[in-house]
């Protein structure tokens, strides 16, 4: 008989992936029938620019007709619904062996960084990619402040501050 000795960080480690696993499992890839009634989620790439949101969305199946966008101050919302062809959603044409498509409500929301503007809110659905264009707003949008140097800079006369300053003081001489 052999003895091994024993390494409580191998437990640690292997107690970290069976977490990973289970919430991996939980929140990123729901199993089929969790919850039956909830609408599934969506996959989503975000991209900032300078500019803009670039939100992406892989919807295969479901016509732009069947997606609904809304956005209110830093929120996107996507909403739709994958049909089921005729007799796919109970089987009707035979026997299922292997059903991994799903089919039903989807929804996903996103809060971003900052506001946006949803009036030049631009979607575009092309071979079942979605693709949201949310431009920032005004205030949210990086400024360059130009910086003066001393060359640039213009001082202001001592006797002229305090010019201004009798006169604006409202006491009459």
């Amino acid at each position: 008989m052999s003895s091994s000795r024993w390494d409580p960080v191998s437990d640690l480690v292997s107690l970290r992936e069976a977490m990973n696993n289970l919430l991996e499992e939980s929140f990123v890839r729901p199993r089929p029938g969790a919850a039956p009634n909830a609408p599934a989620g969506l996959a989503l790439d975000v991209q900032e620019t300078p500019d803009a949101f670039k939100v992406t969305a892989s919807v295969p199946g479901v016509g732009a007709e069947d997606v609904d966008i809304t956005v209110l101050g830093d929120t996107l919302r996507i909403r739709g619904e994958r049909r089921a062809e005729n007799g796919e959603a109970n089987g009707q044409n035979g026997r299922w062996l292997i059903r991994e498509r799903r089919f039903g409500a989807f929804e996903r929301t996103v809060t971003l960084p900052t506001t946006v503007r949803s009036d030049g809110a631009i979607a575009d659905f092309r071979d079942g990619v979605l693709t949201v264009t949310l431009p920032k707003a005004e205030e949210a949008k990086p400024r360059s402040i130009p910086v003066r140097g001393a060359a640039s800079a213009q001082p202001v006369a001592p006797e002229a501050i305090e010019v201004e300053s009798s006169q604006g003081s409202g006491t009459g001489a």
